[in-house]
């Protein structure tokens, strides 16, 4: 099973962005997804820039994967769309139908969570547009999935996204810029202040939900880490780790030793942590190995 690290879903800096590749590079990664999948607005980064990141990471050996929007809103974010789907140096994660458009027939492609595929007859359709790895929707149980995987068309691989803060919705107006009460318009990017996102409580103070901008997240981060036992007996061919601030080196690592077969202690990682939608349970439960 290879380890993938998936795209960065938080609003950092250049200076941040390029020190986390050059960390990522000496890790043991298989596959990673470059890119903004959050909000066009972002543009700490140059597409050249992504494709100078793209380029050290292929020499450094890994499989790079340019990942694409999932909520594209304006005539310039098709633009730049398209100049992502055109690419022939790197496959692309399409995270939204028009991406699925602009790839269909032209080259192989990768199938995003947020691509609604729920069943068997989409995953064979997104087999004939061209898709040869698909990433199950995050509230996915793995008795679905299980079952899916089944059915899937030959040589498909399947993702699973398996540690990080759930990318759970996306909305054309901006949670951040609501909560300062600006409007999206004059937003000033605020969300740079917010590396990790900024985290919303219940009246009782429970962690509930991670405001990113225009996306919305779990409260706590998924934590399939004792899990891989099952995603192997699965044939689950890659497990997706979403990138933090602080410790993501240390959750790549302790996944390898996982599948390694090194014994690791549950409380190990981030607590409170969920597992519920992988049960079959609501997504913030969480569930002990």
């Amino acid at each position: 099973m290879k380890i993938s690290l998936g795209p960065i879903h938080y609003h950092w800096s250049k200076e941040t962005i390029e020190q986390f590749y050059q960390s990522a590079a000496t890790w043991p990664v298989d596959i990673v997804y470059l890119g903004e999948t959050v909000c066009a607005k972002r543009r700490a980064l140059s597409r050249a820039d992504w494709l100078n990141i793209a380029a050290f990471l292929t020499d450094a050996g890994k499989e790079v994967v340019l990942s694409t929007l999932a909520l594209p809103e304006a005539n310039s974010d098709l633009l730049q769309l398209e100049k992502i789907c055109a690419n022939t140096d790197y496959l692309v994660e399409a995270n939204d139908m028009s991406a699925v458009h602009l790839l269909t027939g032209r080259f192989p492609f990768v199938a995003g969570p947020h691509i609604n595929c729920y069943n068997n007859k989409t995953l064979s359709l997104l087999a004939e547009f061209g898709v040869v790895r698909w990433v199950p929707p995050v509230e996915l149980s793995a008795t679905t999935i299980g079952t899916l995987q089944n059915m899937r068309p030959a040589a498909m691989e399947t993702e699973v996204f398996a540690y990080g803060y759930l990318p759970l919705s996306f909305s054309a107006r901006c949670f951040t810029a609501r909560a300062d009460n600006i409007g999206k318009d004059a937003c000033e990017q605020r969300c740079i202040r917010d590396p990790e996102g900024r985290p919303l409580f219940t009246q009782e103070h429970e962690r509930l939900f991670t405001m990113n901008g225009i996306q919305l997240q779990s409260g706590v981060p998924c934590d399939l880490l004792h899990e891989t036992g099952a995603m192997l007996n699965m044939n689950i061919d890659i497990v997706r780790i979403s990138p933090q601030l602080k410790d993501t080196d240390t959750v790549v690592k302790l996944f390898q030793a996982t599948l390694n077969g090194a014994s690791i202690s549950e409380d190990t990682l981030r607590s409170p942590a969920c597992n519920g939608y992988w049960h079959g349970l609501p997504g913030m439960a969480f569930t002990p190995a």
